[in-house]
C-alpha cells in the first residue's frame, strides 16, 4: 500500500469506528488505528501487524467482531462525507476487503495482551496519555482523538 493510501485507509477506519464505538475497548481500538497518523508519527512509519494491535484476550470475539462491522462499514462508506477530498473509492475499498480477510483469519490464540497493557499503560505525571482521558471527540469531525488529536484535521 502506498503513503497515500495508507493514510486514507487509516482515515477511514477511524470515521467508521468512531461512528459506531459504543463501549470502551471498541473507543480505545479506534484511538489505537487513529494513532497510526503519517502527519505526526512519520510517513510510511504506520504499519503494522495485526497481532500488534491492542486486543484483549477476555473480550477478543466482541472486539473482532466490532473491527469487522468498522471495516464493512468503512466499505459502505460510512462517515466518507466528512473527508476534505475525494478517495480513490476502489482501491480503498479493495484494501479494506483485504484487511477484512487479515482479521477474520486472526485467532485468540495469537494476542499478546501485552500489546495492548504496555500501550495502554497510564505513565505517573503524563500530561498526555496514548488514550485521551474521557475520550473526546474532534468537534468537527466526530473521530476519537488519539494522544495526537484529530487524524483528518492532522491531515487538512
Amino acid at each position: 500500500m502506498s503513503n497515500g493510501l495508507t493514510s486514507v485507509f487509516i482515515e477511514v477506519l477511524a470515521l467508521s469506528g468512531s461512528i459506531l464505538a459504543t463501549t470502551n475497548r471498541e473507543k480505545e481500538l479506534v484511538i489505537w488505528l487513529a494513532q497510526r497518523d503519517q502527519v505526526c508519527v512519520g510517513i510510511g512509519t504506520v504499519g503494522f501487524d495485526i497481532d500488534e494491535m491492542p486486543w484483549t484476550i477476555d473480550s477478543f470475539e466482541a472486539e473482532k467482531e466490532f473491527m469487522l462491522r468498522t471495516i464493512a462499514s468503512a466499505i459502505d462508506g460510512l462517515g466518507w462525507e466528512r473527508l476534505n477530498y475525494e478517495p480513490n473509492q476502489e482501491m480503498v475499498r479493495r484494501c479494506l476487503q483485504q484487511f477484512d480477510l487479515m482479521i477474520r483469519a486472526f485467532e485468540k490464540r495469537s494476542v499478546d495482551i501485552n500489546n495492548y497493557l504496555e500501550w495502554s499503560e497510564i505513565e505517573e505525571g503524563d500530561d498526555c496519555p496514548t488514550i485521551p482521558y474521557g475520550y473526546p471527540k474532534c468537534e468537527k469531525h466526530g473521530v476519537y482523538l488519539s494522544l495526537f488529536g484529530c487524524i483528518l484535521c492532522n491531515n487538512s
